[in-house]
C-alpha cells in the first residue's frame, strides 16, 4: 500500500470509528430496498399518483457527490443502473450531519420519494439515509475512466464499477450461456455432468493440468475434454447430451487462449457431421439475436452475417488455393516440411505430419475465414476421433467453425468402430512416444470398452463459448469475456 493510499485507509478508519460512536453501524447485515434505480424511474414515469407518493427504498454504491448549500445530491450506483438522490438539511435534520463520515465508493440506502428536478432529471428525494457498507479504500482515481488492463483483470471488480462496457460484456456472456442452454434443451438434449479429474487426458490434444489424489494414492489429470465420458453416455441409451463446463490446457496464454476455459460438447446419436453443421449456424445465428438483437453483428470494423447457411469450405482445396500445396501428395513429414519451408512457413516447433498441416492452415487458411463458415473434411492424421469418408478414406467427417479467423468450434462425425478406433489410438500413443514435443490425444481403454458395446452413429460438437461470447460482444481478446482470466506474475 503506497503512503497516499495508506493515510486513505486511515482517514477511513476515523470515520468508521466516529459512525459507530454516534450509534450507526457502518456494516449492517441487510437492508430492505423496494426499488431498483431502473425500477423506481419506471414507476415515476408509467404512474397516475402524484409524485409525492410514490414511496421507494433504495440502495447503492456512491459514484458522485455534489453540495449545493444545505442540500447534497448523490448518484448511486446498482445493478440496473443510476440514480439522483436529493437530501436536504431541513428535511433530514440531524441525520444530514451522516454525509461528513460519506465517502466516494460507499453503499447507502435512502427512503424517500421520487421527484423531478428543474433540469427534468427524475430523481428521489430522501427522508432517511443508512450508511450500509463503509468503502475503506477510494475507487481508482478517475475511476470512470479506468485504463490500466492489468488493473482492470487483476482487479476485476474495479474494472466492473468502473466501465459499463465491461459490466456489458459480463452479463451478455452469461445471457449467451442460458441463450445456448435454452436452444439445446428445446432440441430435446439432456444436460448432463462428467468428472473434472480424470485418469487419462484424452479426447484432444492437449497438455493436461496433473494432480496427485491423498486418498487414493494416484496422479489424475484436469479434464481437456468432455468428449469421452459424453460418448459413454451415447452407449448407455442417451440419445442427445450435452455439457456445459470448464477444461483444462496447460499451453500459453495470448488473446485467444485461456489456460482454462469453458466449453458447450454434444453428442446426438443417428447424425452426423451435416446434422451439426446445421444445429451450429442454427445455435449461433440464434444466440446473436438474443444477445445483439440481430444474426448480423459488428466486430470492430466488420459486420458478421450469422443468419444460415454458412458457407462449406473443403479443407483440401482451400490450402490448395492459398499455399499450393497439396497435402495429398505430401504424404511425409520431410516431403510436407519441405514444401511449407519452400513457401516461407517456419516449421522448427513442428515435427509431425499433423503439427506441420496445422501450422500450415494457421498461417495460411485461417486468417483468410472473415465471415462464419465451416471448415469441412479433413486428413484422418489429424482427427483420431473422426469417422473416415465413406468417399475417400483418407479423410474424416470433421469441420471446423470460423469467425474471423479464429475457431470456435470442432465437431465430427464420431468413429464408432470400435476396432478402428482402437488403431487409432494405438497410433497416437506411438506418435506420443515418437513426438514428445507435439500434443497428441492418448488411449483410454475404459472407453474402448465401452464403444465395444456398441455406439449408434452420433454427431458430436465442441463449441468454444469464451470465442463466442468474443465475437457477440465485440472484444478481441478472451481476456474481456473472463472474468478472472489466468495471468502471469
Amino acid at each position: 500500500m503506497s503512503q497516499s493510499e495508506s493515510e486513505f485507509f486511515r482517514v477511513r478508519l476515523e470515520k468508521v470509528k466516529k459512525l459507530r460512536d454516534m450509534g450507526i453501524d457502518p456494516y449492517p447485515a441487510r437492508f430492505h430496498r423496494t426499488h431498483t434505480s431502473a425500477e423506481a424511474i419506471s414507476e415515476f414515469e408509467n404512474s397516475a399518483e402524484a409524485p409525492e407518493e410514490i414511496k421507494v427504498s433504495l440502495a447503492g454504491r456512491v459514484i458522485a457527490r455534489r453540495g449545493m448549500g444545505k442540500a447534497t445530491f448523490l448518484d448511486i450506483s446498482d445493478g440496473d443502473g443510476t440514480i439522483q438522490i436529493l437530501l436536504r438539511q431541513n428535511q433530514m435534520g440531524e441525520e444530514y450531519e451522516i454525509l461528513e463520515q460519506l465517502d466516494i465508493g460507499d453503499w447507502i440506502g435512502v427512503n424517500g420519494t421520487m421527484f423531478r428536478t428543474r433540469t427534468d432529471q427524475i430523481s428521489a428525494q430522501a427522508s432517511k439515509l443508512h450508511i450500509i457498507c463503509k468503502a475503506l479504500r477510494p475507487l481508482p482515481e478517475k475511476w470512470h475512466g479506468l485504463t490500466d488492463t492489468e488493473t482492470r483483470y487483476r482487479q476485476r471488480y474495479l474494472d466492473l464499477i468502473a466501465s459499463e462496457t465491461a459490466m456489458k460484456s459480463a452479463k451478455s456472456r452469461s445471457k449467451l450461456v442460458s441463450s445456448i442452454r435454452r436452444f439445446m434443451d428445446d432440441m430435446g438434449f439432456i444436460e448432463v455432468e462428467t468428472p473434472m479429474l480424470v485418469p487419462i487426458a484424452a479426447g484432444g490434444m492437449a497438455t493436461p493440468f496433473s494432480t496427485h489424489h491423498k486418498s487414493l494414492n494416484r496422479d489424475l489429470y484436469l479434464r481437456i475434454a468432455t468428449e469421452l465420458h459424453l460418448k459413454r453416455l451415447i452407449v448407455g441409451g442417451f440419445e442427445k447430451v450435452y455439457e456445459i463446463g470448464r477444461v483444462f490446457r496447460n499451453e500459453g496464454i495470448d488473446q485467444q487462449h485461456n489456460p482454462e476455459f469453458t466449453t458447450m460438447e454434444s453428442y446426438e446419436a443417428f447424425a452426423d457431421y451435416n446434422d451439426v453443421m446445421a444445429m451450429v449456424e442454427n445455435m449461433v445465428s440464434h444466440c446473436a439475436k438474443e444477445i445483439t438483437g440481430s444474426a448480423k453483428v459488428k466486430f470492430g470494423d466488420e459486420e458478421l452475417d450469422f443468419t444460415p447457411p454458412w458457407p462449406r469450405i473443403n479443407l483440401h482445396q482451400k490450402i490448395l488455393t492459398t499455399s499450393g500445396i497439396d497435402f495429398f501428395e505430401c504424404e511425409t513429414v520431410n516431403s510436407l516440411g519441405a514444401a511449407m519451408k519452400d513457401i516461407g512457413i517456419d516449421i522448427d516447433q513442428q515435427v509431425s505430419w499433423g503439427g506441420l498441416l496445422d501450422k500450415l492452415i494457421s498461417e495460411k487458411v485461417e486468417p483468410s475465414l472473415r465471415e462464419p463458415c465451416f471448415l469441412v473434411d479433413y486428413p484422418l492424421a489429424m482427427s483420431p476421433l473422426a469417422k473416415k469418408s465413406s468417399k475417400d478414406p483418407r479423410i474424416v467427417e470433421r469441420f471446423e467453425g470460423f469467425v474471423h479467423g479464429m475457431e470456435i468450434c470442432n465437431a465430427f462425425s464420431e468413429l464408432n468402430d470400435p476396432i478402428d478406433q482402437r488403431q487409432r489410438f494405438e497410433e497416437q500413443e506411438r506418435l506420443h512416444q515418437e513426438f514428445q514435443g507435439e500434443d497428441m490425444d492418448r488411449l483410454d481403454e475404459d472407453f474402448l470398452i465401452a464403444i465395444e458395446h456398441g455406439m449408434p452413429p452420433t454427431g458430436g460438437l465442441g463449441i468454444g463459448i469464451d470465442r463466442l461470447a468474443m465475437i457477440l460482444t465485440d472484444n478481441v481478446s478472451i481476456r474481456e469475456v473472463i472474468l478472472f482470466p489466468q495471468l502471469r506474475n
